[in-house]
């Protein structure tokens, strides 16, 4: 697989979207696995640090409302 970007041989793929990187164009933003609710009624997540990042997409900062699946 080839990088997104420069077309040298990538080296992981974007967390985000799966666009393929190279060493030297890896962005790094930290990635939500698990978001739950603890026993005091808080709300919780569970982040990983550093996932790679192709600085192309555009991950929201706000969830959308699937309505759509309300039913």
């Amino acid at each position: 697989m080839n990088c997104w970007h420069c077309e040298r041989t990538a080296q992981g793929v974007c967390k985000f979207c799966g666009r393929a990187l190279c060493q030297e164009h890896v962005k790094k933003l930290p990635y939500i696995l698990s978001i739950y609710v603890d026993r005091q009624d808080h709300r919780q997540a569970l982040v990983v640090n550093n996932a790679l990042y192709c600085g192309v997409c555009q991950p929201r900062d706000e969830p959308i409302h699937l309505e759509q699946l309300d039913h």
